[in-house]
């Protein structure tokens, strides 16, 4: 069975550990909605705000044409169609954003409001709420394709010959104090953000069973995603692999008395917390987009160098495709894929 957000191929252990029927763990699982643990218990991811915003803009273009509009499915970049809640008339829709099993998504239950009004072409307008750097709105490339997409199909649904659509978050510049963008430099509001359309769940109860496996393991790996747990159980055979999010700093106290750990994952999560400044000035809005365009860049390295330097541990960073972005134990080097 695949993980089809993150490709994971779940090990059959974990399968015969989840309490339902077959048919209806590969239903849920297939949906993109639910993440199968070691356990075999279930947690169900959120949407992104790219997500929501896509839902809410395609609902404001159908509303349209047709009335009351209560849900719409849309495109997300991980290639799944997903089902979502809004509410649209007259040409203006809202959606809230879903966290899942986020206890901690500082954007979660925010509503995202997206008015449209018809054009010759497709229109997306950052408004009220979403935040800029230099003068640019802060709508990262993944889901402004996710919106357009969404757009596009709305269009086809309801013959109009394009549409102009201002998305905004009645709350954004509210919500945005409880993120990191202003440490990025993102004003006024918050980002839409999210490069497969889901958010990947993390809650305290979740939190606490990890720090016990860490406590019971003696080689570990501390990982922030999926894809690190994926590529962790490759490159390191023998080691306990153990999801922590973002949760790094809580993890390595788990792990304090631990001699063999090592610190795996998309670079996101492990550079912000090393190196929360690492975006400042830099010209970049999140640092996928940096890896994308400057994989060489030094601001990689530095904020490789003080992940080592926090943690005291040997600091591994993947590219999505599965090869080595930087790890420390070569000098912070470039690998080839060890797939």
């Amino acid at each position: 069975m695949i993980d089809p957000v993150n490709k994971f191929k779940i090990p059959d252990e974990w399968i015969k550990k989840a309490n339902m029927p077959l048919e209806i763990l590969k239903s849920r699982i297939n949906s993109g909605r639910y993440v199968l643990l070691s356990d075999g218990s279930l947690l169900r991811r959120g949407f992104t705000t790219g997500t929501t915003a896509a839902a809410a803009a395609k609902a404001s273009v159908i509303s349209l044409r047709k009335k009351n509009i209560s849900e719409v499915y849309v495109p997300t970049p991980s290639g799944i169609r997903v089902l979502l809640q809004v509410k649209a008339n007259s040409g203006k829709a809202s959606a809230i954003k879903d966290p899942g099993d986020h206890a901690s998504d500082a954007t979660g239950g925010m509503e995202i409001v997206a008015e449209a009004r018809e054009c010759d072409r497709i229109i997306i307008k950052a408004g009220r709420g979403i935040g800029s750097k230099k003068g640019l709105p802060a709508i990262n490339s993944s889901p402004m394709r996710q919106i357009e997409d969404a757009v596009k199909e709305a269009i086809g649904e309801t013959g109009l010959k394009g549409a102009c659509v201002e998305i905004s978050v009645p709350k954004g510049v509210e919500i945005a104090k409880k993120t990191l963008n202003a440490q990025v430099g993102i004003s006024g509001g918050i980002s839409i953000l999210g490069t497969t359309g889901f958010v990947e769940p993390w809650n305290e109860h979740l939190g606490e069973m990890k720090e016990e496996l860490i406590r019971q393991a003696d080689r570990i790996v501390l990982t922030t995603g999926r894809l690190g747990v994926r590529f962790s159980h490759m490159l390191f055979p023998g080691y306990n692999i153990i999801l922590i999010g973002s949760d790094i700093s809580r993890g390595l106290s788990a792990a304090k008395e631990k001699a063999d750990v090592i610190i795996s994952g998309l670079p996101g999560l492990i550079l912000k917390w090393s190196y929360p400044d690492i975006l400042k000035d830099s010209g970049y809005l999140t640092v996928q987009e940096m890896i994308d365009e400057s994989p060489d860049n030094t601001l990689i390295d530095r904020g490789l160098e003080k992940a080592v330097k926090l943690s005291g541990k040997r600091v591994v960073l993947f590219n999505r495709n599965g090869t080595i972005l930087r790890d420390s134990a070569s000098g912070g080097k470039k690998r080839g894929d060890f797939l």
